[in-house]
């Protein structure tokens, strides 16, 4: 099983504090959001392009 990876991220306060009103309205951590935004936005290109390798 291949380990999850990290990814450092550098961010300006404003989006910040924007991306972690947004999670906590969802019920989400900041990093379960950015997953979620991430997982919708490859969703979003595979239903126009087709799926990723």
């Amino acid at each position: 099983m291949e380990k999850d990876k990290h990814l450092g991220l550098r961010i300006d306060s404003e989006t910040h504090k924007k991306l972690k009103s947004l999670a906590e309205f969802e019920g989400r951590s900041i990093n379960g959001e950015v997953l979620y935004l991430i997982r919708q936005a490859i969703a979003h290109h595979e239903e126009k392009h087709g799926e990723l390798k």
